[in-house]
Protein backbone atom coordinates (compact mmCIF):
# COMPACT_ATOMS: atom_id res chain seq x y z
CA UNK A 1 0.00 0.00 0.00
CA UNK A 2 1.15 3.64 -1.11
CA UNK A 3 2.39 5.71 1.35
CA UNK A 4 1.30 9.14 2.16
CA UNK A 5 4.04 12.41 2.85
CA UNK A 6 1.75 14.72 4.40
CA UNK A 7 3.19 18.45 5.99
CA UNK A 8 4.22 17.69 9.25
CA UNK A 9 3.71 19.83 11.95
CA UNK A 10 7.29 21.68 12.51
CA UNK A 11 6.60 23.83 15.54
CA UNK A 12 4.24 25.05 17.68
CA UNK A 13 2.08 27.73 16.07
CA UNK A 14 3.14 26.63 12.04
CA UNK A 15 -0.24 26.30 10.50
CA UNK A 16 1.47 26.30 6.89
CA UNK A 17 4.82 26.37 4.86
CA UNK A 18 5.95 27.59 1.83
CA UNK A 19 7.20 25.16 -0.70
CA UNK A 20 11.04 25.56 -1.31
CA UNK A 21 11.90 22.99 -3.81
CA UNK A 22 11.86 19.03 -4.44
CA UNK A 23 15.20 17.41 -3.80
CA UNK A 24 13.59 13.97 -5.54
CA UNK A 25 11.58 13.53 -8.41
CA UNK A 26 8.85 11.42 -9.33
CA UNK A 27 10.51 7.93 -10.01
CA UNK A 28 13.45 8.67 -8.02
CA UNK A 29 14.89 6.01 -5.15
CA UNK A 30 14.41 7.24 -2.02
CA UNK A 31 15.72 5.94 1.87
CA UNK A 32 13.12 6.58 4.82
CA UNK A 33 13.70 9.48 6.61
CA UNK A 34 15.67 10.52 3.42
CA UNK A 35 15.18 14.33 2.34
CA UNK A 36 11.83 14.54 0.23
CA UNK A 37 11.52 18.64 -0.86
CA UNK A 38 12.32 21.56 1.09
CA UNK A 39 10.23 24.10 2.72
CA UNK A 40 9.97 27.02 4.85
CA UNK A 41 8.02 28.72 7.82
CA UNK A 42 9.01 31.73 8.96
CA UNK A 43 12.31 31.65 10.26
CA UNK A 44 13.09 28.78 8.87
CA UNK A 45 14.47 26.55 5.70
CA UNK A 46 13.93 22.73 6.37
CA UNK A 47 13.92 19.48 5.22
CA UNK A 48 10.98 17.07 4.92
CA UNK A 49 11.82 13.39 5.10
CA UNK A 50 10.58 10.35 3.78
CA UNK A 51 8.37 8.36 5.95
CA UNK A 52 9.19 5.39 4.42
CA UNK A 53 11.43 3.82 1.36
CA UNK A 54 10.73 3.44 -2.01
CA UNK A 55 10.64 5.29 -4.91
CA UNK A 56 8.71 8.39 -5.32
CA UNK A 57 5.39 7.34 -7.04
CA UNK A 58 3.67 10.95 -7.38
CA UNK A 59 4.08 14.61 -6.32
CA UNK A 60 1.15 16.11 -6.07
CA UNK A 61 2.50 19.39 -4.70
CA UNK A 62 5.29 20.72 -6.74
CA UNK A 63 5.07 24.57 -6.83
CA UNK A 64 7.84 26.53 -5.91
CA UNK A 65 6.86 29.32 -3.55
CA UNK A 66 3.22 28.03 -2.87
CA UNK A 67 1.62 28.21 0.58
CA UNK A 68 0.33 24.65 2.19
CA UNK A 69 -1.05 23.71 5.40
CA UNK A 70 -0.29 21.11 7.79
CA UNK A 71 -1.61 18.32 6.48
CA UNK A 72 -1.54 18.67 3.42
CA UNK A 73 -0.73 15.72 1.29
CA UNK A 74 2.26 16.67 -1.13
CA UNK A 75 3.14 13.36 -2.48
CA UNK A 76 3.14 9.23 -2.64
CA UNK A 77 5.77 6.89 -1.95
CA UNK A 78 5.62 3.14 -2.70
CA UNK A 79 7.38 0.13 -4.24
CA UNK A 80 9.13 0.16 -7.32
CA UNK A 81 6.34 -0.87 -9.92
CA UNK A 82 3.73 0.09 -7.58
CA UNK A 83 0.57 2.44 -8.91
CA UNK A 84 -2.10 4.10 -7.18
CA UNK A 85 -4.72 2.52 -8.90
CA UNK A 86 -7.51 2.48 -6.28
CA UNK A 87 -5.77 5.09 -3.87
CA UNK A 88 -8.34 7.80 -3.37
CA UNK A 89 -6.24 10.61 -5.23
CA UNK A 90 -9.36 13.73 -4.60
CA UNK A 91 -7.20 16.22 -2.70
CA UNK A 92 -9.25 17.41 0.64
CA UNK A 93 -10.85 20.41 -0.56
CA UNK A 94 -12.60 18.85 -3.72
CA UNK A 95 -13.68 16.07 -1.51
CA UNK A 96 -17.55 16.81 -0.40
CA UNK A 97 -18.12 17.45 2.87
CA UNK A 98 -19.76 14.78 4.97
CA UNK A 99 -23.46 15.39 6.05
CA UNK A 100 -24.18 15.52 10.19
CA UNK A 101 -27.51 15.60 10.90
CA UNK A 102 -28.98 16.78 14.08
CA UNK A 103 -25.27 17.97 15.53
CA UNK A 104 -24.78 21.93 15.46
CA UNK A 105 -21.64 22.99 13.76
CA UNK A 106 -18.96 23.72 16.43
CA UNK A 107 -17.33 27.10 15.75
CA UNK A 108 -14.58 27.86 14.35
CA UNK A 109 -11.28 27.69 16.68
CA UNK A 110 -9.71 30.70 17.88
CA UNK A 111 -5.75 30.25 17.75
CA UNK A 112 -4.77 34.02 18.66
CA UNK A 113 -6.76 36.78 18.64
CA UNK A 114 -4.95 40.44 17.53
CA UNK A 115 -6.22 42.98 16.69
CA UNK A 116 -7.54 44.99 14.53
CA UNK A 117 -8.52 42.12 12.56
CA UNK A 118 -10.82 39.20 14.36
CA UNK A 119 -8.58 36.06 14.19
CA UNK A 120 -10.32 32.31 13.36
CA UNK A 121 -13.96 34.14 13.95
CA UNK A 122 -14.31 36.06 11.20
CA UNK A 123 -17.20 34.13 8.81
CA UNK A 124 -16.98 36.31 6.32
CA UNK A 125 -13.43 36.21 5.70
CA UNK A 126 -13.34 32.29 6.91
CA UNK A 127 -10.34 30.44 8.93
CA UNK A 128 -7.64 33.20 9.41
CA UNK A 129 -4.41 31.71 10.56
CA UNK A 130 -2.19 33.45 13.42
CA UNK A 131 0.64 34.15 10.95
CA UNK A 132 -1.86 35.74 8.25
CA UNK A 133 -3.60 37.89 11.72
CA UNK A 134 0.14 38.66 12.92
CA UNK A 135 1.40 39.97 9.47
CA UNK A 136 -1.98 42.00 8.76
CA UNK A 137 -2.03 43.51 12.17
CA UNK A 138 1.63 44.67 11.63
CA UNK A 139 1.19 46.36 8.59
CA UNK A 140 -2.30 47.53 9.22
CA UNK A 141 -3.77 45.50 6.31
CA UNK A 142 -7.77 45.58 6.01
CA UNK A 143 -7.97 41.31 4.93
CA UNK A 144 -11.24 42.11 3.00
CA UNK A 145 -9.33 43.32 0.33
CA UNK A 146 -6.93 40.30 0.23
CA UNK A 147 -7.52 37.63 -2.32
CA UNK A 148 -8.03 34.00 -0.76
CA UNK A 149 -5.54 31.76 -2.71
CA UNK A 150 -5.95 28.76 -0.15
CA UNK A 151 -8.06 25.92 0.20
CA UNK A 152 -11.56 26.81 0.26
CA UNK A 153 -10.60 30.56 -0.88
CA UNK A 154 -8.80 30.72 2.55
CA UNK A 155 -6.12 33.57 2.91
CA UNK A 156 -2.79 32.43 3.03
CA UNK A 157 0.58 33.71 4.39
CA UNK A 158 1.74 33.96 0.82
CA UNK A 159 -1.32 36.15 -0.24
CA UNK A 160 -0.88 38.88 2.39
CA UNK A 161 2.26 38.94 1.22
CA UNK A 162 1.63 38.93 -2.58
CA UNK A 163 -0.91 41.98 -1.34
CA UNK A 164 1.81 43.80 0.27
CA UNK A 165 3.93 43.39 -2.70
CA UNK A 166 1.28 45.53 -4.51
CA UNK A 167 0.99 49.16 -4.80
CA UNK A 168 -1.99 50.42 -2.98
CA UNK A 169 -3.73 51.21 -6.03
CA UNK A 170 -3.82 47.97 -7.08
CA UNK A 171 -5.64 46.35 -4.06
CA UNK A 172 -9.27 45.67 -4.74
CA UNK A 173 -11.74 44.28 -2.43
CA UNK A 174 -12.65 41.03 -2.32
CA UNK A 175 -16.52 42.22 -2.72
CA UNK A 176 -15.34 43.79 -5.44
CA UNK A 177 -16.09 42.87 -9.80
CA UNK A 178 -14.20 39.51 -10.23
CA UNK A 179 -12.68 40.96 -13.84
CA UNK A 180 -8.83 40.40 -13.83
CA UNK A 181 -6.85 43.35 -13.51
CA UNK A 182 -3.15 43.71 -15.42
CA UNK A 183 -0.34 43.41 -13.16
CA UNK A 184 1.81 46.55 -12.91
CA UNK A 185 5.22 45.90 -15.01
CA UNK A 186 8.43 45.54 -13.16
CA UNK A 187 10.68 48.83 -13.56
CA UNK A 188 13.94 48.08 -15.82
CA UNK A 189 17.26 49.45 -15.56
CA UNK A 190 19.35 50.46 -18.46
CA UNK A 191 22.88 48.07 -17.96
CA UNK A 192 21.49 46.44 -14.89
CA UNK A 193 18.58 43.43 -13.65
CA UNK A 194 16.30 43.37 -10.92
CA UNK A 195 17.02 40.44 -8.65
CA UNK A 196 14.13 38.99 -6.92
CA UNK A 197 13.85 38.92 -3.21
CA UNK A 198 13.84 35.32 -1.52
CA UNK A 199 11.12 35.28 1.22
CA UNK A 200 14.01 34.65 3.66
CA UNK A 201 15.64 37.92 2.56
CA UNK A 202 12.26 39.83 2.95
CA UNK A 203 11.77 38.12 6.41
CA UNK A 204 15.10 40.01 7.16
CA UNK A 205 14.55 43.33 6.17
CA UNK A 206 11.14 43.50 7.38
CA UNK A 207 12.60 42.39 10.87
CA UNK A 208 15.63 44.77 10.85
CA UNK A 209 13.52 48.06 9.88
CA UNK A 210 10.86 46.97 12.57
CA UNK A 211 13.69 46.81 14.96
CA UNK A 212 14.86 50.05 14.58
CA UNK A 213 11.37 51.76 14.80
CA UNK A 214 10.88 49.93 18.13
CA UNK A 215 13.66 51.02 19.89
CA UNK A 216 16.44 53.35 20.39
CA UNK A 217 19.83 51.78 19.73
CA UNK A 218 22.76 52.91 21.25
CA UNK A 219 26.60 51.10 20.95
CA UNK A 220 29.04 50.89 22.97
CA UNK A 221 32.57 49.50 22.39
CA UNK A 222 35.46 47.57 24.50
CA UNK A 223 38.33 45.91 23.86
CA UNK A 224 39.39 41.92 24.95
CA UNK A 225 42.80 40.64 25.53
CA UNK A 226 42.45 37.18 24.26
CA UNK A 227 46.16 35.79 25.54
CA UNK A 228 44.23 33.86 28.27
CA UNK A 229 41.65 32.13 26.09
CA UNK A 230 44.01 31.35 23.07
CA UNK A 231 46.20 29.48 25.58
CA UNK A 232 42.83 27.80 27.48
CA UNK A 233 41.79 26.58 23.85
CA UNK A 234 45.39 25.34 22.86
CA UNK A 235 45.30 23.34 25.55
CA UNK A 236 42.25 22.05 25.77
CA UNK A 237 41.94 20.97 21.92
CA UNK A 238 42.66 18.23 21.67
CA UNK A 239 40.92 16.66 24.89
CA UNK A 240 37.20 18.26 23.24
CA UNK A 241 38.33 16.48 19.91
CA UNK A 242 38.33 13.53 21.69
CA UNK A 243 34.51 14.43 22.73
CA UNK A 244 33.94 14.78 19.42
CA UNK A 245 33.73 18.42 20.22
CA UNK A 246 35.69 21.07 17.80
CA UNK A 247 36.76 23.95 20.46
CA UNK A 248 35.88 27.53 18.76
CA UNK A 249 36.71 30.88 19.66
CA UNK A 250 32.46 31.16 19.89
CA UNK A 251 31.63 29.14 22.72
CA UNK A 252 34.13 31.58 25.26
CA UNK A 253 32.13 34.43 24.09
CA UNK A 254 29.05 32.60 24.59
CA UNK A 255 30.27 31.55 28.41
CA UNK A 256 31.59 35.11 29.14
CA UNK A 257 28.02 36.53 28.19
CA UNK A 258 26.33 33.84 30.35
CA UNK A 259 28.36 34.82 32.98
CA UNK A 260 27.71 38.53 32.96
CA UNK A 261 23.63 38.50 31.95
CA UNK A 262 23.37 36.39 35.48
CA UNK A 263 25.62 38.95 37.13
CA UNK A 264 22.84 41.70 35.28
CA UNK A 265 19.73 39.99 34.77
CA UNK A 266 18.67 43.17 33.57
CA UNK A 267 20.27 42.62 30.36
CA UNK A 268 18.37 38.91 29.73
CA UNK A 269 15.26 40.46 29.57
CA UNK A 270 12.21 42.06 27.37
CA UNK A 271 10.31 45.14 27.29
CA UNK A 272 6.56 45.76 27.44
CA UNK A 273 4.48 48.08 28.45
CA UNK A 274 3.17 46.56 31.29
CA UNK A 275 7.11 46.52 32.64
CA UNK A 276 10.30 45.03 31.47
CA UNK A 277 10.30 41.28 31.37
CA UNK A 278 13.12 39.51 33.53
CA UNK A 279 13.75 36.09 31.65
CA UNK A 280 14.58 33.18 34.15
CA UNK A 281 16.22 31.00 31.13
CA UNK A 282 18.98 32.58 29.91
CA UNK A 283 18.89 31.52 25.83
CA UNK A 284 21.70 32.57 23.54
CA UNK A 285 21.03 33.39 19.81
CA UNK A 286 23.60 33.08 18.23
CA UNK A 287 24.18 34.68 14.33
CA UNK A 288 25.40 32.26 11.38
CA UNK A 289 25.99 33.51 8.12
CA UNK A 290 24.09 31.40 5.20
CA UNK A 291 26.01 32.81 2.86
CA UNK A 292 23.84 34.56 -0.04
CA UNK A 293 20.63 32.89 1.79
CA UNK A 294 21.25 35.61 4.49
CA UNK A 295 21.33 34.42 7.62
CA UNK A 296 19.39 32.77 10.83
CA UNK A 297 19.61 33.40 14.75
CA UNK A 298 19.03 29.60 15.88
CA UNK A 299 19.17 29.63 19.81
CA UNK A 300 20.90 27.80 22.65
CA UNK A 301 18.48 27.28 24.97
CA UNK A 302 19.03 27.33 29.15
CA UNK A 303 22.97 28.06 28.09
CA UNK A 304 23.69 28.96 31.46
CA UNK A 305 23.04 25.29 32.45
CA UNK A 306 26.17 24.02 30.34
CA UNK A 307 29.57 23.68 30.39
CA UNK A 308 32.38 25.02 28.12
CA UNK A 309 32.00 21.49 26.67
CA UNK A 310 28.36 21.85 26.49
CA UNK A 311 28.20 24.91 25.16
CA UNK A 312 30.94 23.98 22.30
CA UNK A 313 28.80 21.23 21.48
CA UNK A 314 25.94 23.12 21.31
CA UNK A 315 27.91 25.88 19.15
CA UNK A 316 28.81 23.07 16.73
CA UNK A 317 25.51 20.92 16.30
CA UNK A 318 23.36 24.19 15.59
CA UNK A 319 25.58 26.16 13.33
CA UNK A 320 26.19 22.64 11.21
CA UNK A 321 22.57 22.24 10.95
CA UNK A 322 21.15 25.98 10.14
CA UNK A 323 23.97 25.73 6.86
CA UNK A 324 22.69 22.49 5.98
CA UNK A 325 19.05 23.47 6.90
CA UNK A 326 18.05 20.84 8.79
CA UNK A 327 16.60 23.21 12.01
CA UNK A 328 13.56 23.01 13.30
CA UNK A 329 11.32 25.99 13.85
CA UNK A 330 11.56 26.10 17.69
CA UNK A 331 14.99 26.33 17.59
CA UNK A 332 15.35 29.90 16.23
CA UNK A 333 13.23 30.63 19.03
CA UNK A 334 12.70 32.57 22.72
CA UNK A 335 16.06 33.82 22.71
CA UNK A 336 16.98 36.31 25.23
CA UNK A 337 19.93 37.82 24.19
CA UNK A 338 22.18 37.45 20.83
CA UNK A 339 25.69 37.07 19.96
CA UNK A 340 27.16 37.91 16.17
CA UNK A 341 30.56 36.93 15.46
CA UNK A 342 31.30 39.70 12.10
CA UNK A 343 35.00 39.44 12.79
CA UNK A 344 34.93 35.86 10.64
CA UNK A 345 34.62 38.28 7.92
CA UNK A 346 37.35 40.56 8.79
CA UNK A 347 35.41 43.22 10.54
CA UNK A 348 37.21 44.65 13.70
CA UNK A 349 34.14 46.46 15.30
CA UNK A 350 30.35 46.84 14.04
CA UNK A 351 27.04 48.13 15.14
CA UNK A 352 24.61 45.32 14.97
CA UNK A 353 20.80 45.86 14.92
CA UNK A 354 19.29 44.18 18.21
CA UNK A 355 16.49 41.26 17.97
CA UNK A 356 13.63 42.28 19.02
CA UNK A 357 12.37 41.86 21.06
CA UNK A 358 16.00 41.29 22.94
CA UNK A 359 17.17 44.38 24.75
CA UNK A 360 20.77 43.83 23.84
CA UNK A 361 23.08 42.25 21.10
CA UNK A 362 26.97 41.39 21.57
CA UNK A 363 29.16 41.96 18.46
CA UNK A 364 32.52 40.29 17.77
CA UNK A 365 35.13 41.88 15.99
CA UNK A 366 38.09 40.04 14.30
CA UNK A 367 40.90 38.97 16.79
CA UNK A 368 44.12 40.79 15.73
CA UNK A 369 47.92 40.67 17.07
CA UNK A 370 48.43 44.52 18.73
CA UNK A 371 50.93 46.55 20.44
CA UNK A 372 49.74 47.43 23.65
CA UNK A 373 50.91 48.50 26.80
CA UNK A 374 50.64 46.07 29.62
CA UNK A 375 51.18 45.71 33.32
CA UNK A 376 54.10 43.24 34.42
CA UNK A 377 53.46 41.41 38.28
CA UNK A 378 55.48 44.63 39.94
CA UNK A 379 53.61 47.13 38.75
CA UNK A 380 55.30 48.35 36.02
CA UNK A 381 54.47 49.16 32.61
CA UNK A 382 55.78 47.24 29.13
CA UNK A 383 54.97 47.05 25.61
CA UNK A 384 53.54 43.46 24.13
CA UNK A 385 52.12 42.01 21.58
CA UNK A 386 48.65 40.37 22.59
CA UNK A 387 45.74 39.45 20.37
CA UNK A 388 43.17 41.63 20.81
CA UNK A 389 39.34 41.89 19.66
CA UNK A 390 37.01 45.05 20.16
CA UNK A 391 33.55 43.89 21.22
CA UNK A 392 30.76 46.14 21.09
CA UNK A 393 27.53 45.94 22.61
CA UNK A 394 24.10 47.57 21.03
CA UNK A 395 21.39 48.16 23.56
CA UNK A 396 17.94 48.94 23.55
CA UNK A 397 18.28 52.80 25.49
CA UNK A 398 14.52 52.09 26.39
CA UNK A 399 15.55 49.63 29.04
CA UNK A 400 19.65 49.65 29.50
CA UNK A 401 21.65 52.90 30.32
CA UNK A 402 24.84 53.53 29.40
CA UNK A 403 26.49 53.06 32.47
CA UNK A 404 24.83 49.50 33.27
CA UNK A 405 25.43 48.34 29.64
CA UNK A 406 29.29 48.93 30.39
CA UNK A 407 28.92 47.31 33.93
CA UNK A 408 27.83 44.46 31.55
CA UNK A 409 30.16 44.80 28.97
CA UNK A 410 32.88 45.01 31.23
CA UNK A 411 32.28 42.19 32.86
CA UNK A 412 32.35 39.99 29.45
CA UNK A 413 35.72 41.67 29.04
CA UNK A 414 37.17 40.28 32.76
CA UNK A 415 35.59 37.16 31.99
CA UNK A 416 37.33 36.37 28.69
CA UNK A 417 40.61 38.00 30.15
CA UNK A 418 40.14 35.45 33.56
CA UNK A 419 42.77 32.74 33.97
CA UNK A 420 39.88 30.58 35.02
CA UNK A 421 38.10 28.22 32.64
Amino acid sequence: MPTKVLVPLLGEGVEEVSIVSWLKAEGDTVAEYEGLLEVETDKVVTEIGSPAAGVVLKILEAEEGKSVSVGTLLAWIGEPGETLDGVDETPLEEKPAPVVEEIAPEPEPVPLKVEPQAVGRNTELGFISPVVAKIAAENQIDLHHVNGTGRGGRITKADVLAYLAKPKAESVPRAASSAPTMPKPVSTFTGGTILPMTSVRRSIAKHMVESRKTSPHVTTVMEVDLTNVMAHRRENKAAFARDGVKLTFTPYFVAASVAALKAFPIVNSSWSDEGIILHKAVNIGMATSLGEDGLIVPVIKNAERLSLLGLAGAVNDLAERARAKQLKPDEVRDGTFSITNHGVSGSLFAMPIINQPQVAILGVGAIQKRVVVVTDENGSDMIAIRPMVYLTLTFDHRVLDGAVADYFLGNVVKRLESREW
